[in-house]
C-alpha cells in the first residue's frame, strides 16, 4: 500500500506601512504567520505535522485555527498543543512551554486523525484570528513501512498503528552542542537555550561483544546516521558492556579492550559531527545474581544485573570519563535499569543500596552505589551531564529526589524508562511521581516502548513529556522483528515499523 503526503504552505506577511492582515488595533501585537502543513495518509487515517512561524511582532501566546474541507475529517489525538474540534473547525492552543513566539520564531505541533470520503489539506490557517494567506497545496508520495526480522535482547511495543509523515526536514548542519544542566532543563552551554534529548536507542554494543559475534548489531556508519537524521533524531543512546570496554579475559580481543573502545569513540565522534548528542550508557555488567527477577545466572556481563558492581564499574566509568572529559556534547547514563529492591526486599532498602552501594541484602557481589560512580566520573575532571535511572528497572522515581547523589557540578538528570507492561504507566502516576522530579531536575525518558508493535501507548507518553518540555528516546533503532520486541525500523535506511511510525511522526514535528 502507498500513502500520499500533502504539503501545504500558507504565508501571511505584515510589514510597516504595507498590507495589514485583518483589523489589528494599534495596542495589540501585529500578527503575521507562515504555516507549513505536512501530512501522510492511509485508508481512513492520517498523521499531520504543522510548523508555525511568526513573521509579525513577538507573541506571548497563540491560538491556531483552520477548517477541514471535508466533513469526515477528524482530529483524534494531538501533541504539542491543546486540540479541539467543533464541526469542521479545528483549534490548537499553545502549551505553557511553547506559547512565546519571537519574531521569526517557530514551533511545531501535530495530530493523528481519521477521515471518510476525502482527505484534502486545509487551506485557511489563522493565528490569533489573523489569516495566513497564500496557500498552495501540493502532493508527494510516501512509501509505507514494511516489517522486519531478527531477535531483540532488550525490552518491549502497544496499540494503534498510525503512519508517519512522508517528508523529512533537511538534516541540520554543524556539530552537536555542548550541554549542561540549568535548573530543571538541559541547555546549550554556549547559548543557554533549552535543549531536549529527542531520539532513539542504538542497541548492539551491550550484547554482540560478550556473545562473541562482533561489536555492533548492524551498521553505525555515516549513512546509517543520516537515516536517523532523516527522522530528525537529535540524541542517540549507546548501550555499552562493562567487560567489553575493559577487555576482560572472557571477551575476544578483537571485540574487547582497545578494539571496542576505538569503535565506541569513533561512533560517538560521528554522531557529534552529524549534530546528534550521544548518550553513552553502561547496560550490562559483571556480578553473579540469581535472586528475585534474575536475568541470568552468569557472573559475566551477559544480562541485566540489579546494580553496578564495585569491582569493575568504577574502573569502567573512570575510563569512559577520561576519554570523553572536556567533551560536554556527550552525556553519561551510569546504569541501564537498576532493580535492587527486588533483591533487598523493600523500596527503602533498595533506594539506600541505589545511592550508597556496599553490601546490599540479597545481592552477592559488592555494589557500586551511584554516589560512588558520580564521584568516580567527577574525579577525572569530567563535567559531562550524568543521567541516573531509578528503581524498578528505572520505572520508579518516587524517591529519586530524596536519594539524589551529591554532585560537585550540579549536573545531574533523572532517567526514566517506560513500557506499557510496567507499573507506572498512567498519567496519574506520571503527575504524582514524575512531575515533582521534572520540576527540579531535567527528566529524560531514556527508553520508551510497547510490546504490540504499535504506538498508542508511547503517543500518550510523548504527549505528557512534550507538555513538560522533557526528553525521550525510543527503543530501539535496530532492524528486528517488531513482534518480538519494540524495534523502530525494518531496515537501516530508516523504514519505520508500525511502532516506529509514531515516534518518527513526533520527531519530525518537534
Amino acid at each position: 500500500m502507498r500513502r500520499r503526503g500533502a504539503i501545504l504552505t500558507a504565508l501571511g506577511l505584515l510589514a510597516a506601512g504595507g498590507l495589514a492582515l485583518g483589523n489589528t488595533p494599534a495596542a495589540q501585537a501585529a500578527v503575521a504567520c507562515k504555516v507549513t502543513y505536512t501530512a501522510s495518509q492511509w485508508q481512513g487515517g492520517m498523521s499531520a505535522n504543522l510548523s508555525i512561524q511568526n513573521l509579525g511582532d513577538a507573541l506571548s501566546n497563540w491560538t491556531l485555527t483552520f477548517t477541514f474541507p471535508d466533513s469526515g475529517q477528524k482530529v483524534t489525538q494531538g501533541w504539542s498543543a491543546t486540540w479541539s474540534q467543533s464541526g469542521s473547525t479545528v483549534t490548537a492552543t499553545a502549551m505553557d512551554w511553547n506559547k512565546s513566539l519571537s519574531t521569526g520564531g517557530s514551533t511545531s505541533i501535530g495530530f493523528n486523525g481519521s477521515w471518510s470520503g476525502g482527505n484534502p489539506a486545509p487551506a485557511d490557517f489563522a493565528l490569533n484570528g489573523v489569516a495566513c494567506n497564500g496557500s498552495t497545496p501540493s502532493q508527494s508520495p510516501s512509501p509505507s513501512p514494511s516489517p522486519s526480522r531478527s531477535p531483540s535482547p532488550s525490552p518491549s511495543p502497544s496499540p494503534s498503528p498510525s503512519p508517519s509523515p512522508s517528508t523529512s526536514p533537511s538534516p541540520s548542519t554543524g556539530a552537536a552542542p555542548k550541554l549542561k544542566v540549568s535548573g530543571n532543563r538541559i541547555v546549550n552551554a554556549a547559548t543557554g537555550t533549552p535543549y531536549r534529548l529527542l531520539g532513539v536507542n542504538r542497541s548492539g554494543g551491550e550484547f554482540m561483544c560478550v556473545q562473541g559475534r562482533g561489536i555492533w548489531d548492524g551498521p553505525v556508519d555515516n549513512a546509517a546516521i543520516d537515516a536517523m537524521k532523516a527522522w530528525n533524531v537529535r540524541a542517540v543512546r549507546v548501550p555499552l558492556n562493562e567487560e567489553c570496554w575493559l577487555g576482560l579475559s572472557n571477551i575476544q580481543s578483537s571485540y574487547g579492550g582497545a578494539a571496542y573502545q576505538t569503535e565506541v569513540k569513533a561512533y560517538v565522534d560521528r554522531l557529534v559531527a552529524k549534530g546528534i548528542t550521544p548518550i553513552v550508557e553502561m547496560h550490562w555488567n559483571y556480578g553473579q545474581y540469581t535472586g528475585n527477577s534474575s536475568g541470568c545466572s552468569d557472573v559475566h556481563a551477559s544480562c541485566q544485573k540489579p546494580m553496578p558492581d564495585a569491582q569493575y564499574a568504577p574502573q569502567f566509568w573512570t575510563g569512559v570519563a577520561n576519554v570523553f572529559k572536556g567533551r560536554d556534547e556527550v552525556v553519561f547514563d551510569l546504569f541501564n535499569e537498576p532493580y535492587p529492591e527486588r533483591a533487598t526486599g523493600s523500596a527503602a532498602s533498595g533506594w539506600a543500596c541505589w545511592r550508597d552501594g556496599g553490601t546490599c541484602s540479597g545481592i552477592p557481589y559488592q555494589v557500586a552505589g551511584f554516589q560512588s560512580l558520580v564521584n568516580a566520573v567527577r574525579a577525572t575532571g569530567a563535567t559531562n551531564i550524568i543521567m541516573l535511572g531509578g528503581l524498578a528497572y528505572s520505572n520508579d522515581l518516587s524517591q529519586w529526589l530524596q536519594y539524589k547523589p551529591a554532585d560537585s557540578r550540579n549536573n545531574l538528570a533523572a532517567a526514566w524508562h517506560v513500557y506499557n507492561f510496567n507499573s507506572c504507566v498512567s498519567t496519574s502516576c506520571w503527575d504524582s511521581q514524575l512531575a515533582p522530579v521534572a520540576a527540579q531536575v531535567p527528566l529524560v525518558a531514556g527508553e520508551i516502548g510497547e510490546n504490540t508493535c504499535s504506538h498508542g501507548f508511547i503517543d500518550q507518553v510523548m504527549n505528557w513529556f512534550d507538555a513538560k518540555g522533557a526528553s525521550y528516546l525510543g527503543w530501539t533503532w535496530n532492524a528486528w522483528d517488531c513482534s518480538t520486541g519494540p524495534s523502530l525500523i525494518s531496515d537501516y535506511n530508516g523504514t519505520p515499523t508500525a511502532f516506529g511510525a509514531g515516534l518518527r511522526a513526533r520527531l519530525l514535528s518537534s
